[in-house]
């Protein structure tokens, strides 16, 4: 009697249920991007940004704001996806919100920064970077404003079909 193996690739694609399929969904790339580590998650709130600037002062970086209408800057006509490709981050410069905030122990002094640059420029992408004076690199940036005109992007469903 021979004993027969079954592959694990068939085991698993006859456990999948056809219902999974239906709740796959489609990213809408109309005005639709996406940035940095958290921005796939709802927007952060200012408790949530605090707990952020808290680890970033902790491991002894420098926070730093920056901001721009379209979410980054190209010199170019022809739009590029902005990511890593090849070993370089493309259309990687952002406006400077003010100089970066060296010496800065306290998350408040960060939250006051962020709603004054959103006050400033209310239809910005505003981001929030460390950088690590030892190493000389940038070591986190996340997104602490959307512009009202960027998608609802508050639900899964409104940023996919």
């Amino acid at each position: 009697m021979a004993l027969q193996l079954k592959s694990a690739s068939a085991v698993t694609a006859r456990a999948a249920k056809p219902a999974a399929a239906k709740s796959m969904m489609v990213w809408t790339p109309n005005n639709n991007k996406f940035f940095e580590t958290f921005s796939y998650l709802p927007p952060l709130t200012n408790d949530q940004i605090a707990k952020q600037v808290d680890y970033i002062v902790n491991n002894g970086w420098t926070p730093c704001l920056e901001f721009s209408d379209e979410g980054y800057v190209s010199n170019d006509s022809v739009v590029r996806l902005t990511g890593v490709s090849a070993n370089y981050y493309d259309n990687r410069y952002w406006t400077m919100w003010k100089l970066p905030m060296f010496g800065c122990t306290d998350a408040s002094q960060v939250l006051r920064e962020i709603e004054a640059a959103t006050k400033a420029f209310p239809d910005a992408y505003i981001r929030m970077a460390a950088f690590d004076a030892v190493r000389q690199v940038q070591v986190a940036s996340m997104l602490v404003h959307r512009p009202a005109s960027a998608n609802d992007y508050r639900t899964p469903d409104k940023r996919q079909v």
